[in-house]
């Protein structure tokens, strides 16, 4: 019995996250994440799975950012009806990140038909909040360190990849007849000595590790994260301007404010105000506050477990009066808003209204996808396009590299090569093409036996005789 794995996602691209593992007739789907960026890689969120959806025996999420969630939606509503595997955590966060894709994508939806700039007729979502509350019913809690049986000849365990709460790398032995075979999907690896998040867990021995490669051809600034926001802000704030942060709802919002918090408290910037204007960012960070001092997050935050993550002038902003308001609100103050790629949401309203003044800074604190506005802020664009107008940025924009929970490329191949033994085989995915090769040249510095960057579809198989895997 043949070990097939394909990659349907995720391959020469950051977005859209989805391996299918078969041995057989048994079939399971590691991760299920949405295409981000470039139309052309949207555009595929809407042509029918290369695979049959029906014929899942699982679905084994690693953590709940929407480009490797957010396709779970549209998966049962194409008609899977298996069960969906996430650690506790994950399962969290996974329902307040569905159920606002959910809403983002019906009400620009309901905004494009209203405006009038849709090229379709009428414009639809690609998925509903129905939808998102189909797939969280099908979710099931797994602890990290536990065996599963998701069913065939699989076992499954779950350890933390240390890159946002609840992530996890996926360790899969597989048993189809006659010999085993240990592959390992990285999920997102995080960094090493960051505050918050706990050190990623060392791989264990397998035949083949899907990488993630996101930041493969470059190297995280070395410069203490309070040093990086304080030097990024500080300029701004004495000219009375305004930040704007464009923020991942997960990980980001809740790193840049504890930052936030120990610079004014210690004297290093001045206590403004600072808003929090995304309700998903205010729940999950309150689901972060529940698990600090746990075995998943650092619990110093600032002295013992039970402190907050917020500075005590934080503003939060729930509605879309709330937002509003912000508008007539002068400098300086802090607004952190997501996306954190200024794909949708309520952050490009502030961006329409903050970016035509020099006064103001646009802080970019993670990964910009190619396609996106924000990798089109970072690469000098002087206009940015938005509803269909072309939006003059005349604000100052800089990239809070460091604020990445993305290991680089360094740290890729330590934590790769962490474990009691060398991978087989590494695939990378989850990058583009010019990060992975960055990598895949590392990693065979590094003496790996065999790097191999998946194309769109590829499938591969395992050749038990060699433990190395064929192209099908």
């Amino acid at each position: 019995m043949d070990l097939t794995l394909a990659f349907h996602g995720g391959a020469g691209t950051v977005t859209g996250s989805r391996f299918l593992l078969s041995a057989g007739a048994n079939r399971i789907l590691i991760d299920c994440g949405l295409f981000q960026g470039l139309k052309e890689l949207r555009l595929l969120n809407w042509r029918p799975p290369a695979f049959d959806v029906r014929s899942l025996d699982a679905v084994l999420v690693t953590h709940a950012h929407i480009d490797h969630t957010g396709y779970l939606p549209r998966l049962v509503r194409e008609g899977f009806r298996g069960p969906i595997y996430a650690t506790p955590a994950t399962l969290e966060l996974a329902e307040v990140l569905l159920l606002d894709a959910a809403r983002l994508q019906e009400e620009d939806a309901e905004y494009a038909n209203r405006k009038g700039y849709s090229k379709h007729h009428p414009a639809l979502p690609l998925f509903t909040t129905a939808d998102a509350e189909a797939a969280l019913r099908r979710m099931k809690a797994v602890d990290f360190d536990e065996w599963l049986d998701p069913g065939g000849p699989f076992a499954v365990r779950y350890q933390s990849a240390g890159h946002i709460l609840g992530s996890a790398h996926i360790e899969v032995r597989a048993s189809p007849g006659g010999y085993r075979a240990t592959v390992v999907f990285s999920g997102d690896v995080g960094r090493y000595d960051m505050p918050l998040h706990i050190d990623p867990v060392p791989p264990p021995p397998c035949d083949a590790l899907v990488l993630e490669s996101t930041y493969g051809d470059r190297l995280h600034e070395d410069t203490p994260l309070e040093e990086q926001l304080r030097r990024a802000l500080a300029e701004t704030v004495r000219r009375g301007g305004t930040v704007l942060i464009p923020a991942f709802a997960v990980a980001r919002v809740q790193l840049v404010t504890l930052m936030l918090r120990r610079l004014m408290e210690s004297g290093a910037l001045p206590e403004i105000p600072i808003h929090i204007d995304s309700p998903m960012a205010v729940d999950v960070t309150r689901i972060y506050q529940r698990y600090l001092g746990s075995e998943e997050l650092d619990s110093d935050v600032g002295g013992h477990a039970s402190r907050s993550i917020f500075p005590r002038n934080v503003r939060f902003h729930r509605s879309v009066e709330e937002s509003r308001a912000l508008n007539d609100l002068p400098g300086p103050r802090i607004i952190i808003s997501s996306s954190g790629m200024l794909t949708g949401g309520r952050v490009l309203h502030h961006l329409r209204r903050l970016a035509g003044d020099p006064k103001n800074l646009i802080a970019l604190a993670g990964y910009q996808a190619v396609g996106t506005r924000g990798r089109a802020l970072l690469e000098g664009a002087t206009t940015i396009r938005m509803h269909g107008e072309d939006i003059p940025v005349r604000a100052r924009v800089i990239s809070l590299d460091g604020f990445s929970a993305h290991a680089d490329a360094s740290e890729l191949v330590k934590w790769a090569l962490s474990g009691p033994g060398m991978p087989e085989t590494i695939f990378l995915a989850h990058g583009e093409p010019d990060a992975q090769q960055a990598l895949a040249a590392r990693l065979r510095d590094a003496s790996v036996p065999q790097v191999s960057i998946p194309r769109p579809g590829q499938e591969f198989t395992f050749i038990p005789a060699s433990r190395r895997w064929r192209s099908s």
